[in-house]
């Protein structure tokens, strides 16, 4: 394992702990939690600075750890759907971040659409979960549940992720 490697496991490991962490802020108040959406943001971050492969595990491994060792979120069906949600995040933040100009107006881009990518993976592992059986996942709870409920969080990512990431490009913390 080379240097850079060794690196960025311990920077997912930083990212993943950071996600353990950030959960407590709300009170472990469910409600609070799902509004603002605390684990997003480490894998989000991660995404960016480590790219999309060590992304794809921080937002898996996040979730089903902070379920295991918290029991928050619950593992089933909660945990196992924002695994793939969050490695979705830290997948596609990672790729756009690599692919498009390292300015501001690309950095919000990478964010949303990052964001929007997760909320479609988060949507369609819910049909498969939930299935359309007798509480089946509906295109009102997908509404709901990936963008009313969640405009909180939604807006303090817009607000703090790109400022982190810029402040990490300045630093040459990561590349700009």
């Amino acid at each position: 394992m080379n240097k850079n490697s060794t690196k960025k496991l311990v920077l997912a490991g930083l990212f993943i702990a950071i996600g353990l962490v950030l959960p407590f802020l709300t009170g472990k108040i469910p409600e609070i939690g799902r509004r603002l959406l605390p684990m997003h943001i480490p894998v989000l971050i991660a995404g960016f600075v480590l790219g999309w492969k060590y992304g794809i595990v921080v937002g898996f491994i996040t979730p089903l750890l902070n379920s295991v060792l918290f029991t928050m979120p619950p593992m089933f069906p909660t945990a196992v759907v924002m695994a793939f949600e969050l490695a979705a995040y830290g997948c596609l933040t990672g790729l756009f971040y690599n692919i498009f100009p390292k300015n501001i107006g690309y950095t919000y881009a990478t964010l949303i659409l990052s964001m929007l990518g997760g909320r479609v993976v988060w949507g369609i592992v819910n049909i498969f979960i939930l299935g359309f059986g007798e509480n089946p996942f509906t295109w009102q709870a997908f509404i709901a549940g990936g963008f009313i409920n969640a405009i909180p969080g939604i807006i303090l990512q817009i607000i703090i992720i790109p400022i982190i990431i810029i402040a990490l490009e300045r630093s040459n913390l990561i590349e700009s």
